[in-house]
């Protein structure tokens, strides 16, 4: 049970709920925060003076006051209006990860919205009730308005959502849920409406994947490497040591553990090549590098779970409008991860090239085939790799700097943020598919080496790999086994052997 009070939402309690249907629930201290500030809306509300989105309308529209008689259907209108989102729905992981963030947002007691809505938010949560949110719409400034109301709409029973794996109307999947369509009070339609969640669901989940990502492809550049009878030396202590990024540090005695013990590595260390290519010997400055840029969006993500990002906020007796609501912050974190894990596919392929090619692969046979020539072996694999890296590249143009304005001139400089997430779950996926196929070249390269034997770390992990994807003795086609290969990685932390988990934690 997560329980929610504004100020300790975690990016693994997200992934607890989202992913893997944990309930939640209000902290009785939200409640009391919640209902004091309700009851400064609720004055605010029967008063003569203006306040915005309590008695005025929205947007450009914030000068018409609102009569006291229609504050109800002011804020079934903002949910309605709001509600013109298009394209693809959103994956259900996402849509729960908006909701419990949304719901913690609110219970931090300065949003002005009774308890219930809060409460009827972890309802859709607790009984699998998912709104069906459209993925376009949002600008990332006034925060995600599209997707958030396509959410509010179920909540009073209208729109449409998934219930026990069928599609139907909101109401409908109320119903059969048992939960009571809210009524709208005053505030409580823009409140729902107004915030960053769904970029930010959308960049926590990715980032948790590409911490993954980060990790498994130091494993795979270790496979490589030995593979390709490369030397560990790049990855003495002594060298991350005067360079000490916190990333480099990391990713360097990951890869020298990983290859501890090889027996490969013993066979040929009387070999005369001092130097690696870039792709192996600088591995833990660009990998590291990516785990920096990881580290901080966590950072940033972390101060965002836990942010108030609606508008108007309630202080003490005082209402006060400003631009928390603006998704700038997110939009440059996600552009960066973009940035990162291009990087990332890009060196992971060039390894696959020195694996596959004939004029780098020295001492294995061509394209790691049994019989070159009569089979192309895993030659086409580095180009899928290649083609992959190529999409990532157009990916990771960064959206935060095209701002486009919007309503009439008001919102005038926005964060772009939810292009910046769209772009960078394709990303992520993009590059587990990569290091998916280093993973897959790595294990047969091995192969063509045995009885020769890679580090016990490592042969651990290629047991476990082989398991679901295995060497290939002729050719056969291979977009199963790339699919495996990934599907395998997107289980990281509950397929990677424990002692990497406790290398990288020290």
């Amino acid at each position: 049970m997560v329980s929610l009070n504004g100020s300790a939402l975690t990016l693994e309690d997200v992934a607890q709920v989202a992913r893997h249907g944990g309930e939640v629930e209000l902290d009785p201290h939200a409640v009391k925060r919640m209902k004091a500030a309700r009851e400064v809306i609720d004055r605010l509300a029967a008063g003569e003076a203006p306040v915005y989105a309590v008695n005025t309308g929205v947007g450009l529209l914030a000068d018409t006051r609102v009569a006291p008689e229609e504050l109800e259907q002011l804020q079934r209108n903002v949910v309605r209006s709001h509600a013109c989102g298009v394209g693809e729905p959103l994956p259900e992981d996402v849509v729960r990860a908006i909701m419990l963030i949304r719901a913690n947002v609110l219970a931090k007691g300065i949003s002005g919205i009774r308890p219930v809505v809060a409460r009827r938010i972890c309802g859709l949560l607790n009984k699998g009730v998912t709104p069906l949110v459209p993925s376009r719409g949002s600008v990332g400034a006034s925060g995600d308005l599209a997707p958030l109301a396509h959410i509010a709409l179920v909540l009073i029973g209208e729109g449409e959502a998934v219930y026990q794996g069928q599609r139907m109307s909101g109401g409908a999947a109320l119903s059969a849920a048992l939960i009571e369509p809210l009524r709208l009070h005053s505030k409580e339609g823009i409140s729902l409406v107004n915030g960053t969640q769904a970029m930010l669901a959308l960049g926590t989940l990715a980032l948790l994947d590409s911490e993954d990502l980060a990790e498994a492809a130091d494993v795979a550049c270790a496979l490589s490497l030995d593979a390709l009878r490369g030397t560990p030396k790049a990855f003495d202590p002594r060298i991350h040591e005067v360079r000490p990024h916190p990333g480099q540090l990391a990713s360097a005695k990951l890869l020298r553990r990983l290859l501890e013990g090889s027996e490969i590595r013993a066979s040929h260390q009387a070999c005369r090549r001092v130097q690696d290519a870039y792709s192996l010997r600088c591995a833990p400055q660009v990998h590291g590098a990516v785990r920096d840029t990881l580290t901080e969006t966590r950072r940033v993500f972390g101060i965002e779970l836990n942010s108030a990002t609606d508008n108007p906020l309630v202080f003490g007796e005082e209402t006060l409008s400003g631009g928390n609501f603006h998704g700038q912050h997110l939009a440059f974190a996600m552009d960066f991860m973009a940035i990162a894990l291009t990087a990332l596919a890009g060196i992971s392929e060039r390894r696959i090239d020195r694996l596959v090619n004939p004029a780098l692969n020295e001492g294995l046979p061509p394209f790691l085939a049994h019989h070159p020539g009569l089979e192309s072996g895993y030659m086409m694999l580095q180009v899928t790799a290649a083609a992959l890296v190529a999409e990532c590249r157009v990916l990771a143009t960064p959206a935060s700097p095209g701002s486009i304005t919007t309503s009439g001139n008001k919102e005038d400089f926005v964060s772009m943020g939810m292009t910046s997430a769209l772009k960078l779950r394709q990303v992520v996926e993009l590059t587990r598919q990569v290091l998916a196929i280093e993973l897959m070249t790595a294990t047969q390269a091995l192969e063509c080496l045995r009885p020769l034997k890679t580090s016990p770390l490592l042969e651990e992990i290629r047991t476990a790999f082989v398991a679901v994807c295995p060497p290939r003795k002729d050719d056969q086609p291979f977009s199963a086994g790339i699919a495996a290969a990934a599907d395998w990685l997107k289980r990281w932390r509950a397929v990677r052997p424990t002692a990497v988990a406790e290398i990288d934690a020290q």
